[in-house]
């Protein structure tokens, strides 16, 4: 088995950790730079190219695609998938996934519960956005942001509103969430795989900061999905269409809801906080299904051989 694990650092614990996976079960895997890669595209011919070599097929890639890079990414995963390869979570699906907007517009359709949520123009008057979203205290996110970076909580309308129009001013696009107070800035990492949990973490706020996000402080310990929350997080994966994601929710009263569904998620903290060998999920996965779409693929390819010898 040959597998690409699309990544810009190999130092990164999720990385060398999905190296190890792959290693263990005596794969041939490779760690690629996907800034580094280039496409040729020609007819009834599509090659790519590392550092200015061709590269060979790989039954399986695994995206870890940041989200500053995303329309590069997704190009290379497209390319990628298009010649054959099997992708743990398709091009459509990351790009979904990074769009908060797009991604909580088809959760909603989906049926998943989530934070009241309300998006408007730098045109509209800030009264009408805070009275929409139910007044303060309010959760107000940039929609380029990441790990918790652009989120910022509002408790009272008069803040709110300055927050909104500095905001506007300079033309951000922003999300104005209802505050879910009970949920205490805890929230609920679960990571799904092939659709099923695979593992779940909950994440604490450092002292005072209602972001419960690794990287902005927080602690993690492993936790028991109730029967609701593994539902949720199985029904957002699948709606998002991602096979392997870290589902984020929140404890409220009238249940979980989901936050944001991360395509590449991180894997140290839930790893280290459950025991759990997530990478080696992840390398089953790709086992279930390289496999069969390689013998697809192959099957295709003597079928037009076939054809052409006729």
């Amino acid at each position: 088995m040959r597998v690409y694990i699309l990544s810009r650092n190999k130092k990164l614990y999720s990385t060398r950790r999905l190296v190890e996976a792959a290693e263990q079960r005596g794969w041939d895997v490779r760690v690629i730079d996907y800034l580094k890669c280039s496409i040729e595209i020609m007819k009834g011919e599509l090659k790519i190219s590392y550092m200015g070599e061709e590269l060979p097929l790989p039954d399986a890639i695994i995206p870890r695609i940041g989200a500053s890079r995303t329309f590069y990414g997704t190009a290379m995963v497209r390319h990628f998938e298009i010649m054959g390869s099997f992708s743990t979570s398709g091009n459509l699906a990351i790009a979904r996934s990074r769009d908060k907007l797009r991604s909580l517009q088809v959760l909603s359709k989906k049926g998943v519960d989530m934070p009241k949520t309300i998006f408007a123009s730098n045109k509209s008057s800030a009264k009408d956005v805070i009275a929409l979203s139910g007044g303060a205290p309010l959760v107000l996110k940039i929609l380029e942001g990441t790990q918790g970076v652009g989120v910022v909580l509002v408790d009272s309308e008069k803040a709110a509103k300055s927050v909104l129009d500095a905001f506007y001013g300079m033309e951000v696009n922003l999300l104005v969430q209802e505050y879910i107070e009970e949920a205490g800035g805890a929230d609920i990492r679960a990571l799904v795989v092939n659709g099923k949990v695979v593992g779940a973490m909950k994440r604490q706020g450092a002292e005072g900061d209602f972001r419960s996000n690794l990287h902005q402080g927080g602690s993690a310990t492993a936790h028991k999905l109730t029967r609701k929350e593994r539902a949720t997080a199985i029904a957002a994966a699948k709606a998002m269409g991602l096979g392997v994601c870290g589902v984020d929710m929140i404890p409220s009263d009238r249940g979980p809801l989901v936050m944001e569904v991360n395509s590449s998620p991180g894997l140290e903290g839930i790893e280290k906080s459950t025991g759990i060998d997530i990478a080696g999920k992840i390398m089953d996965y790709i086992a279930e299904n390289a496999t069969a779409q390689s013998d697809t693929v192959g099957k295709r390819k003597r079928r037009k051989k076939d054809t052409i010898g006729a």
